[in-house]
């Protein structure tokens, strides 16, 4: 899907049916038709248009024929249901013809953010600062999702206090899987954006250049985040795994202990079950004396196994 917009008044988004200079094309999950129709009529390369909708692409910087093409991984939210709650997803920014194409496989939560109004003062004509709020915008995305992740995992580590679940421990798993997604593409895009400070694809101004340098710390401090979060998360998975195997060998021991202090009873009823002679066989409270001697012998057992604290 093809939807064009530009900068109305009070810097609103208006839709307009217009390829135009200073004009926003954001394009999602297109047809073969229309990238055949965005590369005829801007002269871009196809790989401009397709790259962007391999989920799996690394954030770079290409220059082509007059055209650029800024590859951009950002975060998602994934529906409730899902297995893993965030995942990242490329965007690929175009430059050409004096108008900025965004396009990626589905929508993608940064550029919700410019549809629904919640990034003030820009303007779709001026590119080199729609292209620094877009990077803005995501490392903030980025420091938000990971503030959620810190919040989620608190909860599932309260829940894993009260009762060690596998469903707790597949959710702080997911969790895990989120933080890598993460690291993966900051690390990707703090790549890309060294090559973008260095190659003079876009004209900065001193205003723009404090833009840049704001998304260049927010960048790191979204790294520095994620792997601290990492670091706690993988700590907390190990030491709950160390709890569980304690659980473990404490059920094994104890169940070990019954089973020895069991067997005394029936060691004793074996001996008397013999065809030999026996003391107190003829006596008429032969079972009372077996019964009770098993008893005594049990509880002389517990009292040793509780001495070396198997209880």
């Amino acid at each position: 899907m093809i939807t064009i917009y530009r900068s109305g008044v009070d810097n609103g988004l208006e839709v307009t049916g217009r390829y135009e200079s200073g004009a926003w094309v954001n394009v999602v999950n297109p047809s073969p038709a229309e990238i055949a129709e965005l590369v005829t009529r801007f002269t871009i390369p196809s790989d401009f248009l397709t790259d962007p909708l391999d989920v799996d692409e690394r954030a770079r910087i290409e220059r082509e024929e007059g055209n650029t093409l800024i590859l951009l991984r950002t975060p998602r939210r994934e529906a409730t249901e899902a297995d893993i709650p965030f995942t990242t997803l490329p965007v690929g920014i175009i430059l050409t013809q004096g108008l900025v194409i965004t396009i990626s496989l589905t929508e993608v939560d940064v550029v919700a953010e410019f549809l629904n109004g919640k990034v003030r003062n820009f303007s779709t004509g001026n590119s080199t600062r729609f292209v620094l709020l877009l990077f803005l915008r995501t490392s903030l995305l980025f420091l938000r999702y990971l503030k959620e992740i810190n919040r989620m995992t608190t909860a599932i580590e309260n829940d894993l206090h009260r009762a060690l679940r596998n469903v707790q421990l597949i959710r702080l798993l997911n969790m895990e899987k989120s933080l890598v997604f993460f690291i993966t593409s900051l690390r990707s895009n703090a790549l890309m954006l060294e090559k973008f400070n260095t190659s003079g694809c876009l004209r900065m101004n001193e205003d723009d250049r404090d833009i840049f340098e704001e998304v260049v710390i927010e960048n790191k401090q979204a790294i520095e985040m994620a792997n601290i979060y990492t670091s706690i998360l993988s700590g907390m998975m190990d030491a709950f795994a160390s709890i569980i195997s304690n659980n473990l060998n404490v059920v094994i021991k104890l169940l070990t202990t019954v089973t020895i202090i069991l067997m005394i009873p029936t060691l004793v009823a074996s001996i008397y079950g013999m065809n030999v002679e026996l003391p107190f066989q003829h006596s008429q409270f032969a079972f009372l004396i077996v019964i009770a001697f098993s008893i005594m012998v049990s509880i002389l057992g517990i009292a040793v196994f509780w001495r070396k604290e198997f209880f």
